[in-house]
């Protein structure tokens, strides 16, 4: 059992994380391309700081004093089609000056986006997902070598106590044939 799970262990856990990261490679990479190709990095004009909400019409208070507030401003673009857009978007750098120019990701029609997933990031988060997913593996296959050794181990100890059983009423007595 020990050889087995040993085995298992040291080839098909590290044959699964492979198989693993590989699919979630090719997933991520082919949304990264995806993402290079519908979102663009535009030139922004600062407009104006953007007008801060009063204090305390946040939905989750505790999220204000968790996270630093990044200074939002108002900014004019162009998107690749074409279309004038004007938003509120974080600010380049602090503090923010009107006239300022930085550049935002939108996509096709203007709107802002998240940059796009670059194909380092998503080879290293394919990686990750290959080394958890041979983990994981390698904790099952313990795991089931674990709860069989148990289960041999009970039932030996069932044999021997039955053994005794019908052993000990005779133990030490002469002539009893022990």
């Amino acid at each position: 059992m020990a050889f087995a799970a040993l085995i298992c262990v040291l080839l098909v856990a590290p044959a699964i994380g492979t198989v693993a990261g590989m699919e979630v490679d090719g997933t991520l990479q082919r949304a990264a391309r995806e993402q290079r190709q519908e979102r663009y990095l535009v030139p922004a004009v600062v407009v104006r700081p953007a007008v801060a909400p009063p204090a305390g019409t946040e939905a989750d208070p505790s999220a204000q004093r968790q996270a630093p507030q990044r200074t939002q401003i108002v900014a004019s673009w162009t998107a690749p089609d074409g279309s004038s857009h004007e938003g509120t978007v974080p600010a380049a750098e602090e503090p923010p000056r009107t006239g300022d120019r930085f550049r935002i990701w939108t996509d096709t029609q203007g709107r802002l986006v998240g940059r796009p997933l670059d194909a380092s990031s998503a080879s290293a988060h394919a990686a990750v997902v290959g080394l958890a997913a041979a983990l994981a593996a390698a904790a099952l296959v313990e795991t089931v070598r674990r709860l069989v050794v148990r289960r041999l181990m009970h039932r030996r100890y069932i044999r021997l106590d039955r053994a005794w059983a019908a052993t000990g009423p005779d133990w030490g007595r002469a002539g009893a044939g022990s």
